[in-house]
């Protein structure tokens, strides 16, 4: 399984908003910041801001900002908000034409496997993912909130 380029620009959009809480950033910024088009990152800005998670001002001096607390931004929520289609397989579409169709097992494991992907995701927030400006690294709560070890 692939997250499309829209999920992960904006993952990248809202860390890099969420690690300026003090201001107002701008799509030409970020899009400086990681190289992508404005254009398309105007789309998943508009996108992000319908869905609630971003706050847009308009104007001279407009940008965005999140629009709650990153420890209110479930992760998992913003994959499915921004994932077109979590059809791992061909028998998840409303055009499946596969032969094996009423006599397969593999849709039912695949099931699981996403419900088990986005429940992951489900127990993490942006908060957890931002970079500290104190130490410029990526939290350690990983491991401790989920007893995984390196």
């Amino acid at each position: 399984m692939r997250l499309t380029m829209m999920t992960d620009y904006a993952m990248r959009l809202l860390m890099y908003v969420g690690e300026r809480p003090d201001r107002l950033c701008t799509i030409a910024e970020i899009a400086r910041a990681y190289g992508i088009s404005e254009p398309h990152l105007m789309k998943i800005t508009h996108r992000l801001a319908q869905r609630g998670w971003l706050e847009t001002v308009r104007g001279k001096n407009g940008g965005m900002r999140l629009a709650m607390p990153a420890e209110q931004i479930n992760l998992g929520a913003v994959v499915r908000d921004t994932e077109n289609d979590l059809a791992l397989v061909e028998c998840y579409t409303d055009a499946n034409q596969c032969s094996l169709t009423g006599r397969c097992g593999v849709r039912s494991i695949l099931d699981g496997a996403l419900v088990a992907f986005l429940q992951h995701l489900d127990g993490f927030t942006l908060a957890d993912v931002l970079v500290t400006p104190a130490t410029f690294e990526v939290p350690v709560v990983f491991e401790a909130r989920r007893g995984v070890t390196k």
